[in-house]
C-alpha cells in the first residue's frame, strides 16, 4: 500500500489556519476568556454560604422537595470544608459557558437537520465522526489554535458537547404527533408558526434530555482540560496525579462528583415535568357581509275610482 500521509495534511491545514487567520483565535480567545471571566466574577461575588443557599432554593424548588435541597446543602459545604469552593466555582464557570455555546450551536442545527432530510444526512456523519474521535484529539488543536490556558478547555469541552444537542432536538422535533402538525396546517398555521407553537413546545422534553446530556460531557471534560492548564477542579485532579498524592485527587473527583449530581438533578427533572401547554394557531375569521335586502317595488299611483 502506498503511504497516505494524513497527518502531514492536516498539520499544514492546521498550520495554514494559523498563518492567515491569527488575528481572528486572538480575537475569539479574547471573548471566550472575558466570557469565563465574567461568569466567575459573578459566581464568586456572593460569600460561599449564599451561593450554597441559592443553590439548594433552586433545587427545592425546581424538584418540588426539601431531599434535595438537603442534599445541596450538606453537599456543596463538604465541598466548602475540603477547601475547594474556588475551584468548583471556577469549574462551574467553564461548564456554564461552554454548555451555553454547545446549545447556542446545536439547537438551532438539530432544527434545521429536522426540517430538511438533506441537511439531516449531511450533519449525521459529522456527528458520528465529533463522538466517536477520543477526547484528548480535540486537545491538540485546540493549543495549537489558542495555546496553553483555560481558553482551549473551553473550546474543546464545546466541540465535544456539541452532538447531544443536536441529535436529542432533532429527535424531540421528528417525533412530534402528525396529527397536531396536520391540525395546525388545517387551522391554516404556517411552517413556521407550526415550529413555534406545536413541535418546539411538544419537543421541549427532549431538548432538555439534550441540554442535560451537554452539561454532563461537559463536566467529563473537566480533567481533561486540567492537562492543557485549565484551572478548576480538572487542575486539582491532575496535579494530585502527577504528584502521586491519592487524597487531593480523591477530593478533586469527589467534587467533580457533587457538581455532577447537582446539575443533573436540576436540568434532569426540567425535561421530565409535564408537557408544556400549547395552542394551536387560530385564525382570525372573516366577518360575513351582510347580504343586501331587497327593496319593496315601486307601485305606479292607481287612478282613482268614481
Amino acid at each position: 500500500m502506498p503511504d497516505i500521509p494524513v497527518g502531514s495534511v492536516i498539520e499544514s491545514a492546521l498550520q495554514w489556519l494559523i498563518d492567515n487567520a491569527g488575528p481572528l483565535f486572538d480575537v475569539v480567545s479574547a471573548m471566550l476568556l472575558f466570557c469565563v471571566n465574567s461568569a466567575y466574577e459573578v459566581l464568586a461575588a456572593p460569600p460561599p454560604l449564599v451561593l450554597i443557599g441559592i443553590f439548594a432554593a433552586l433545587a427545592g424548588v425546581v424538584l418540588r422537595g426539601v431531599g434535595m435541597a438537603a442534599f445541596t446543602v450538606a453537599a456543596f459545604l463538604l465541598v466548602d470544608g475540603m477547601q475547594l469552593w474556588s475551584q468548583t466555582v471556577q469549574t462551574l464557570a467553564v461548564v456554564v459557558i461552554a454548555a451555553a455555546i454547545a446549545i447556542a450551536v446545536g439547537v438551532p442545527i438539530g432544527v434545521l437537520a429536522a426540517s430538511s432530510a438533506r441537511t439531516s444526512r449531511a450533519v449525521r456523519p459529522v456527528l458520528d465522526f465529533m463522538q466517536t474521535l477520543p477526547v484528548f484529539v480535540y486537545l491538540v488543536p485546540a493549543v495549537f489554535f489558542f495555546g496553553i490556558g483555560v481558553v482551549p478547555g473551553i473550546v474543546a469541552t464545546t466541540v465535544f458537547a456539541v452532538p447531544p444537542a443536536v441529535r436529542l432536538t432533532e429527535l424531540g422535533i421528528r417525533q412530534v404527533d402528525t396529527e397536531m402538525v396536520e391540525a395546525a396546517h388545517a387551522f391554516g398555521a404556517r411552517r413556521k408558526q407550526v415550529l413555534r407553537d406545536v413541535q418546539l413546545p411538544l419537543a421541549v422534553p427532549s431538548i432538555m434530555a439534550g441540554v442535560n446530556q451537554v452539561i454532563m460531557l461537559a463536566l467529563s471534560m473537566v480533567v481533561v482540560a486540567g492537562l492543557v492548564g485549565a484551572e478548576g477542579l480538572g487542575g486539582v485532579v491532575v496535579q494530585g496525579v502527577m504528584q502521586l498524592n491519592i487524597g487531593t485527587a480523591f477530593e478533586g473527583g469527589i467534587a467533580v462528583v457533587i457538581l455532577a449530581i447537582f446539575l443533573d438533578r436540576v436540568t434532569g427533572s426540567l425535561g421530565t415535568r409535564r408537557k408544556q401547554r400549547f395552542r394551536l394557531p387560530r385564525l382570525r375569521p372573516s366577518r360575513p357581509q351582510p347580504s343586501p335586502q331587497p327593496q319593496p317595488e315601486e307601485r305606479a299611483p292607481q287612478p282613482a275610482t268614481v
